[in-house]
């Protein structure tokens, strides 16, 4: 009974994951409106940062990691957020939100092949086709809502970019893994956020200082819309979501919580039906039942 209740905490958690990732692209939008791409994630970052530190740092929460633990969780920072997040965003710049969404919708597949091969993860024939069946409801959402992205309007480099992303995002679901056995939630997610604030605040003041615009970095943070965007794009999709993710990872296999990324599409659909009174077709709601279907078909073993 104790295993089973802290198996539906962790698909809660992983529900609320994919509803918060959900509605963060509409937030995400407003921000790149505002601010270059590369100071959107510093300041996301940071901020991110600054709040999961001040538990720790007012003694309310301890951590206890050593130097060789922060050298061992260092590449689950680098692959997400840092190579994760650097890859869509340089791909995006070539594609369309079409093609990036069918390509997102890839991660459960390489979560799969990259969770057997390193972690000996088994699934049943019936998971893998209910794997590829919440991947179809996402491509024909995409393929639809893009008029079936044309070979002339596909750039190889951003197909390229944004293929890498995917492999960065699986290669963290299948590390982090391992790793959520050996440290807390907050351990893996104070050093993963210090890995991507630390990354792209440098990346981002290096192109400041080469253009001479360094007031410009701090210049959208007189916006109150940006830093409302922001904040939500810090602390619910950004370090709550990680703190799920970890938490999530703990009981349920990378393969089975992968899948869940797809049910961000949904939600973000239902959000932008909701709060910008966005359109919804017949193609949405048969693709919103495939993804679902297949969601639950994955986590069903029996």
């Amino acid at each position: 009974m104790k295993h089973l209740t802290i198996k539906t905490y962790a698909y809660g958690a992983a529900l609320l994951y994919a509803m918060i990732i959900g509605l963060s692209f509409m937030f995400a939008k407003m921000t790149v409106a505002i601010a270059h791409p590369l100071d959107v994630l510093a300041h996301r970052f940071t901020l991110s940062l600054i709040v999961v530190s001040i538990p720790i740092v007012l003694g309310l929460v301890r951590i206890r990691l050593s130097a060789k633990d922060i050298w061992r969780i260092l590449p689950l920072g680098l692959l997400s957020p840092v190579l994760f997040f650097a890859f869509q965003t340089f791909g995006l710049v070539t594609s369309n939100s079409s093609e990036a969404g069918i390509i997102q919708a890839l991660v459960p597949v390489f979560t799969l092949i990259l969770a057997s091969i390193f972690l000996k993860e088994r699934t049943t024939l019936a998971q893998k086709l209910f794997m590829l069946l919440s991947v179809s409801g996402v491509v024909l959402i995409f393929a639809m809502k893009g008029g079936l992205v044309s070979s002339s309007s596909i750039s190889i480099k951003g197909s390229l970019l944004l293929l890498l992303s995917v492999l960065s995002f699986a290669g963290y679901g299948v590390l982090a893994r391992p790793l959520t056995r050996k440290y807390k939630p907050l351990e893996l997610t104070w050093v993963t956020l210090m890995t991507g604030c630390i990354s792209f605040n440098t990346a981002a003041l290096i192109r400041h200082a080469y253009s001479g615009t360094l007031d410009a970095y701090v210049q959208p943070l007189s916006n109150g819309i940006y830093i409302l965007a922001l904040a939500y794009l810090a602390i619910a999709s950004t370090m709550l979501t990680t703190l799920l993710s970890s938490f999530a990872l703990t009981h349920l296999e990378a393969s089975q919580m992968s899948v869940f990324s797809n049910l961000s599409t949904l939600v973000s659909i239902a959000g932008g039906a909701w709060i910008l009174h966005e359109p919804v077709s017949g193609y949405h709601i048969i693709g919103a039942l495939l993804i679902i279907a297949g969601v639950l078909g994955t986590n069903i073993k029996k």
